[in-house]
């Protein structure tokens, strides 16, 4: 694919979606973008930037075969998180619907956002259990695909609610534990160079990620960029007690399905400008983090 073709990109005002839509729009390619009020400010900047706009909704087939005809590549990603706003059935549906009309409009490569710890082996987390049934199914069909796993992202570690306004932080890995984190604006660049090589990507599942930290590093890095000690450690027995969701997703971690294993050399040579964390914290991530250290918030950890 060259930089005279053309991409749809699902969720182009989201995280993942508007990471991707920028990259390609920066590398001159045509992107178009399904959204569902062309008058929003998200969506009037993305039309600013040079995105057709194509109003419709994850419900809307017909407006979402419409906004497919013509373009030659697809970007997949459905709304879905904790708490987020549909249900894992409608994820599911979502991404089948788009992989299915990607075959019907005849899409030389769709490339499907999935999770890290997505896979043959059902983890018991809805949050990737459902990403792994559209991982099958667009591997039944008759379609030029790239999966791409994302890493925890690096916005979710300041994000309120982790302690850090307490004046300590708690994450899912022991303090000697290694994670692989990803900074959203990365996964833009990766996924362009992705669509860049349909050749050499169709048919690749693979992890994406920036970075890898431990707990002691997140303690060393937060605690410098505080300008005071933010002591780092995993999530007490008594929270995981109280809470499945993190219990599932601290054993997924501990059996590394959550870790990450992306290829962090790969991603260099795919964008050698990725984040390393601490680069991150002092520049685009430094904003979250400043608000982190004032404001606690409960997460909707219940799935």
């Amino acid at each position: 694919m060259n930089n005279a073709q053309s991409v749809l990109v699902f969720g182009a005002t989201g995280q993942q979606g508007g990471s991707v839509a920028r990259a390609l729009l920066h590398r001159g390619w045509r992107v178009r973008a399904l959204v569902r009020d062309p008058f929003s400010a998200g969506d009037a900047a993305l039309a600013a930037r040079g995105a057709e706009l194509v109003v419709g909704t994850f419900e809307d087939r017909a407006a979402m075969r419409s906004a497919m005809a013509g373009v030659d590549g697809v970007f997949s990603v459905q709304p879905s998180s904790p708490g987020g706003t549909v249900t894992d059935e409608q994820e599911v549906r979502y991404g089948i619907t788009i992989a299915d009309l990607a075959v019907e409009c005849g899409v030389k490569h769709l490339v499907y956002s999935s999770g890290s710890a997505a896979g043959e082996t059902p983890t018991g987390v809805a949050h990737y259990d459902t990403k792994a049934e559209i991982e099958r199914h667009i591997r039944r069909l008759p379609l030029a695909a790239t999966i791409v796993r994302p890493a925890t992202f690096m916005e979710l570690l300041v994000m309120p609610g982790f302690g850090l306004d307490e004046g300590h932080f708690h994450f899912f890995m022991l303090p000697e534990g290694r994670m692989q984190v990803l900074a959203v604006e990365d996964i833009g660049h990766l996924v362009a160079a992705v669509f860049a090589a349909p050749a050499r990507f169709a048919g690749k599942t693979f992890e994406i990620a920036s970075d890898s930290v431990t707990g002691r590093q997140l303690e060393a890095l937060f605690s410098a960029a505080a300008g005071r000690p933010i002591p780092y450690s995993r999530f007490s027995d008594e929270v995981l007690a109280a809470s499945p969701f993190l219990h599932k997703l601290t054993g997924l971690v501990d059996d590394g399905r959550l870790a990450g294993h992306a290829d962090l050399d790969a991603m260099r040579q795919l964008h050698p400008q990725l984040h390393t964390f601490a680069g991150w914290l002092s520049g685009p991530g430094r904003p979250a983090f400043e608000r982190a250290l004032t404001s606690g918030a409960n997460w909707a950890f219940n799935r």
